[in-house]
């Protein structure tokens, strides 16, 4: 089917209760392996690249494998801008065929935020491109986006509902806890904080940084609002560790396919998991 909204996947989320993943695609296997496990899981999902990804495989290779996938299924996919900070890659990601951007303005003033994110949502709105927004700065570095403990800050609920209600956005990412990358210890969420802004804001909220955090505390934030659920270092970790396996077995292989092929596998596996635990298994 064709790629659709992320607004249309949350909606269904935020209204029964269950978190859709969003995966990281860096590369074909691991796109195949996202459509794989949702095939096999019966679950919406979101593929999303990076503005790291876009210059590694290119932005044409990246909507053209997505949408490939998207279209051999009959599983809703949608393709997301993850982490876009520049307005003229979210242009340019529109142009290309993405269903959904995110512009992320958390390193600006508030009122920057505001404003950047409506320039975004007029352009993208009328043409039914769902858009993303963030409000707090989520710590830790994934590709080119880069914050310091010293610089990560959690969203303040009331700033929340203000800048839900001077935008009009309808999908939130907030900071509650996590962080982007490989986590040293185990992070604690503020689900108190995730409580007060959902009471103040009637829109699906975003969790980003969510690969190392326990099942338990991901299951709890889906129960207090959060929908959508960002996933990459996990399927790094299970992606290459699958590549190891065979190189450590077989030294000298040099097909691409015999290692790739395992750690797509890995990667499969990881996602099924992840969205067993987010509940959106059945829910295509």
């Amino acid at each position: 089917m064709p790629l659709v909204p992320v607004d249309v996947l949350l909606e269904q989320a935020d209204r029964e209760g269950f978190g859709v993943g969003a995966f990281n695609a860096n590369n074909m296997e691991i796109v195949q392996a996202i459509l794989r496990a949702a095939e096999l899981e019966n679950s919406p999902v979101i593929m999303q690249a990076s503005q790291g990804a876009i210059n590694y495989a290119g932005l044409e290779f990246i909507t053209g494998m997505v949408k490939t996938a998207a279209e051999s299924s009959k599983i809703p996919v949608a393709l997301h801008l993850d982490h876009g900070t520049d307005f003229v890659q979210v242009v340019k990601c529109i142009r290309s065929g993405f269903s959904s951007v995110m512009y992320d303005g958390s390193k600006l003033p508030l009122e920057e935020n505001i404003a950047m994110t409506r320039k975004v949502l007029e352009m993208a709105t009328p043409i039914g491109v769902s858009v993303e927004a963030e409000l707090g700065k989520i710590g830790g570095t994934e590709d080119n986006v880069s914050v310091s403990e010293k610089e990560a800050r959690y969203t303040d609920p009331e700033e929340a509902r203000y800048f839900v209600e001077q935008t009009g956005i309808k999908s939130l990412a907030i900071a509650i806890g996590t962080a982007h990358g490989q986590y040293q210890g185990e992070p604690k969420l503020d689900l108190k904080r995730l409580a007060q802004i959902k009471s103040l804001v009637k829109i699906p909220i975003v969790l980003h940084g969510s690969s190392g955090v326990p099942d338990a505390a991901v299951k709890e934030a889906i129960k207090l609002g959060i929908c959508k659920v960002n996933i990459d270092t996990n399927i790094r970790e299970a992606f290459v560790g699958g590549m190891r396996k065979v190189l450590d077995a077989k030294p000298d292989e040099i097909d691409p396919r015999k290692i790739l092929g395992p750690a797509r596998e890995a990667a499969i596996e990881i996602i099924r998991e992840k969205m067993r635990v987010f509940g959106s298994s059945g829910k295509a």
